[in-house]
C-alpha cells in the first residue's frame, strides 16, 4: 500500500506536471467500488472537473486532493494498490519486473485527464489506476481551506511531515499513555497519526529500538523521546526522497526485508544483524531481534514466522495420527496442524456400521419389535413374502429383531444358490403330497 513517501511522490508530480492547468477533457468510468462507496459517481466526477483549473495539490498521510478553481475539491486514496500515471513520463517508485504495454489509456484506469494545450508547454494526460478496487475518489463541497475540518481527513490525525507543530513529544507522550495497545498497532491506525503504514512502521520502531509488540503505555521517558525523533526521521526522509528506495539509507531494514523465504537471501542487515518475521494482529512485522528488546509488557498474539536458529522459514512436521476403528471416535486431544472437517468420516461411518439405515430412533418399526410379537402376516403381505428365484436371498433378523448393516444390501444370489433352493421347493412338494 503507498504510503507517506508514496503519496509525496505522486503529490510532487501534480505540481510539476498538472497544477496551474485546466481540464480540458475529463473522463471516467463508473467503479461502485473506487465511487460509489464514497456517495460519489463517475458522471458527477466528470462534471465537476471539466473545464476547471488545478490551483494547488495537497496531502495529509494516505490522502491527498486538488484544489481547484472552484467546489467541489476531488479527493484520493490509493488504498492497496492505486496510482496516479501520467502519459510518457514515469511516476512508479519501484522497477517493475515485467516491461509495462505502452498503452493509453493504462489498463485499470478509473479516469483520465486531459489539460488544454498552452504554449510552448502541451498538454499533459492523467490517469488514475486500481487493479484491486480498493481506492477512494470522493469530491469536497466546501472551501479549500476547510478541507481538512471535514469527513474524512477531521477524523485522521496529524501529518508528521506536514503537521510537526502539532505532533511534539508532548502529545506524543500523551497518546502512547492513553491507550493500552501494541506500540505498532497504536502507529498503523490513521486516526492517531496519518501516513504510517507498515513498512514506516517497521523501520521507525527499528530506528527506535522498540519492540513492535510492546504495549504502548509501558515505554519508558528516553523510548518515547528516542521514537518522536524516529517518527519525525523517518518520514521526513521517505519524502523528501519521494520514496525512491534505491536512494534510502543503506542501514534501512527497507533495503533487506523482501527477501523473505528464500534461501539465496542472507536476511541480515549489512551489520549482520538478524531480520526476524512476526506475525502481528494479521500483518507481517520485520524486526530485529538483537536490536529491539521487549523492556515491558507485550501482546499475547505474536505469532514467530520463523526460528531464530535457521535461516529459511522450515515447514513443521505435522503430527501423527491415530487411526480411529469402526466404533472410537478421533481422539480430540491429538495435536494436528489440519483443521477438523464438519463431518468426522470415522464417526460417521461407526454409526452407519453400528445401526441400519432405515432405523428411525424415535418411532418404532417393526423390524425393532421381537419376532415373537410381531402380528401374524396377511394374505398380501404373504404373496410379497414368497421367495422368488430372481430376488435376494431374504434377510434373517438379528437379536431385537433388528437387521444387520450387511444384510440390508443382499448380493444377488448364484446360480447354485437358485438350483439349490429350487430342489429344496420341489423335496417340500413331494413331502407334503405324501402326507396327504
Amino acid at each position: 500500500m503507498p504510503e507517506i513517501g508514496e503519496v509525496a511522490r505522486i503529490v510532487h508530480y501534480i505540481h510539476k506536471h498538472l497544477v496551474g492547468k485546466s481540464l480540458a477533457v475529463v473522463k471516467a468510468q463508473h467503479d461502485e467500488n473506487v465511487f460509489g462507496k464514497v456517495g460519489t459517481s463517475a458522471a458527477e466526477f466528470e462534471k465537476a472537473l471539466t473545464g476547471k483549473k488545478v490551483v494547488d495539490a495537497k496531502q495529509q498521510g494516505k490522502y491527498f486532493w486538488l484544489v481547484m478553481s472552484s467546489p467541489p475539491h476531488p479527493l484520493f486514496h490509493f488504498g492497496m494498490a492505486g496510482w496516479w500515471k501520467i502519459h510518457n513520463i514515469e511516476t512508479a517508485y519501484y522497477r517493475p519486473s515485467k516491461p509495462q504495454p505502452d498503452t493509453w489509456p493504462p489498463k485499470y484506469w478509473k479516469f483520465t485527464l486531459e489539460t488544454a494545450p498552452d504554449d510552448p508547454q502541451p498538454g499533459s494526460e492523467h490517469a488514475f489506476v486500481d487493479f484491486r478496487r480498493f481506492a477512494r475518489i470522493r469530491l469536497i463541497d466546501c472551501p479549500a481551506e476547510d478541507i481538512r475540518n471535514v469527513s474524512p481527513l477531521k477524523e485522521n490525525g496529524p501529518d508528521p511531515v506536514v503537521d510537526q507543530d502539532i505532533l511534539t513529544e508532548d502529545w506524543l507522550v500523551q497518546k502512547l499513555q492513553s491507550k493500552h495497545v501494541p506500540v505498532k498497532a497504536l502507529l498503523l491506525d490513521q486516526a492517531n497519526i496519518s501516513g504510517i503504514g507498515n513498512w514506516v512502521g517497521d523501520e521507525l520502531l527499528l530506528d527506535a529500538k522498540i519492540h513492535p509488540e510492546q504495549y504502548s503505555n509501558t515505554l519508558a521517558p528516553a523510548q518515547v523521546k528516542q521514537l518522536h525523533k524516529s517518527i519525525h526521521y523517518v518520514c521526513s526522509t521517505a519524502v523528501e526522497l519521494l520514496a525512491e528506495s534505491d536512494k534510502f539509507p543503506e542501514h534501512w531494514l527497507f533495503k533487506h526485508r523482501w527477501g523473505k523465504g528464500k534461501k539465496d537471501d542472507p536476511q541480515r542487515l549489512p551489520n549482520g544483524e538478524k531480520i526476524k518475521f512476526l506475525t502481528v494482529g494479521g500483518r507481517t512485522s520485520a524486526i530485529v531481534p538483537s536490536v529491539q528488546k521487549k523492556t515491558g509488557d507485550v501482546a499475547a498474539d505474536v505469532k514467530e514466522e520463523d526460528d531464530e536458529e535457521e535461516e529459511v522459514d522450515a515447514p513443521k512436521p505435522k503430527a501423527a495420527k491415530r487411526k480411529a476403528s469402526k466404533t472410537e471416535e478421533v481422539d480430540e486431544e491429538a495435536p494436528t496442524d489440519e483443521k477438523p472437517s464438519k463431518t468426522p468420516r470415522g464417526r460417521q461411518a461407526a454409526i452407519k456400521d453400528e445401526e441400519p439405515d432405515n432405523v428411525d430412533t424415535d418411532q418404532p418399526n417393526s423390524n425393532s419389535l421381537p419376532i415373537r410379537n410381531q402380528p401374524p402376516p396377511t394374505k398380501k403381505a404373504k404373496e410379497k413374502q414368497k421367495p422368488d428365484t430372481d430376488s435376494a436371498t431374504p434377510a434373517t433378523p438379528g437379536p431385537g429383531g433388528k437387521l444387520p448393516r450387511k444384510q440390508l444390501a443382499a448380493k444377488p444370489a448364484s446360480k447354485s444358490d437358485k438350483e439349490e433352493e429350487t430342489s429344496g421347493r420341489r423335496r417340500s412338494a413331494r413331502v407334503s403330497g405324501a402326507a396327504k
